[in-house]
């Protein structure tokens, strides 16, 4: 029988492990000595709530489905029905081919043809290397278009500390600001968080958070011989798991919803989604990537876990 979820790819180094679902190319699960760092999807599901997918060519939302490009109406397909929106890219039930593989690692591509509101040919790729302490991943795009094509990028993970109480975890994303917007969850404004309830720069308690929020103006400080951005989720016993985004990721999405919906039943789940750009980024151009013709963007994010 065919697995709606693609072929899950296991992956081994040392502690670290992790399991890779070929459709939407979807972290399914990592775990470091045991410990997960993020929600887990049975190999026999499709990720609820869209738990680790890709967002290419954009992540998030776009308005309306509706963009210009050239002085032409771009009319992409409604994805998020009861918002009128299309929502996060054009991959999410797309199935990667695997491009490399080994024993710690594998590469998987997909192309984005011309379609609906979309008239250019992007062949992207996303590479997913175990650390000794977690998971590398890096994002790749190159162009075969005529013209240069706009782009964007994200990823969608469900964070766990270990079996630590998703309430009970203490968050940290060093944001300065916070996307507000409206019903439909399409952007109205980028006001500083000080002194509001979106302000995660002061390790508040997850379970006293009610979050669907984009946040910009991450910090840049020296990672690992890089300038990158961090945000970090803290079990009671001191144990955390760490989001850290090269500095192509200047945006991160925080979901605190305690429970999704999944098969089986509500899941507590807070995510934390790094992202090239922000919402709506086709039509307001924040952050949006121009590739030329025949030329390639790469970027990447990494996910680890630091015991007490």
């Amino acid at each position: 029988m065919i697995q709606p979820v693609g072929e899950p790819l296991f992956l081994r180094r040392g502690a670290a492990e992790a399991r890779i679902g070929t459709v939407a190319a979807a972290l399914r699960s990592l775990t470091v000595g045991g410990a997960d760092l993020t929600q887990p999807t049975p190999d026999d599901r499709p990720p609820a709530s869209s738990n680790g997918i890709v967002l290419s060519p954009w992540p998030n939302r776009v308005r309306d489905a509706r963009w210009t490009w050239n002085g032409r109406p771009q009319q992409l397909d409604i994805t998020e029905v009861d918002r009128g929106n299309a929502l996060h890219g054009l991959l999410q039930f797309t199935e990667y081919e695997v491009r490399d593989r080994a024993d710690d690692q594998v590469t998987l591509a997909a192309t984005i043809y011309p379609q609906h509101g979309w008239p250019f040919v992007l062949e992207t790729w996303v590479r997913y290397r175990l650390l000794d302490d977690g998971l590398e991943v890096t994002h790749g795009a190159v162009n075969h278009s005529a013209d240069p094509a706009p782009y964007a990028t994200g990823t969608h993970p469900f964070l766990r500390v270990g079996d630590a109480p998703i309430a009970d975890l203490r968050i940290t994303v060093p944001a300065a600001r916070y996307l507000a917007v409206d019903d439909r969850l399409n952007p109205t404004g980028l006001p500083p968080v000080d002194g509001t309830a979106f302000d995660l720069r002061g390790d508040p308690r997850v379970g006293d958070l009610a979050l669907d929020t984009a946040y910009g103006e991450l910090t840049l400080t020296d990672v690992d011989g890089g300038r990158g951005t961090s945000a970090t989720l803290v079990a009671p016993d001191g144990a955390r798991t760490i989001l850290r985004q090269d500095v192509a990721w200047g945006w991160a999405q925080v979901y605190t919803t305690h429970q999704y919906a999944s098969p089986d039943g509500p899941i507590d789940a807070v995510a934390v989604e790094p992202m090239t750009a922000p919402p709506d980024a086709l039509n307001s151009g924040t952050d949006l990537v121009w590739i030329a013709p025949g030329e390639t963007w790469e970027g990447g994010w990494e996910l680890r876990r630091a015991e007490a």
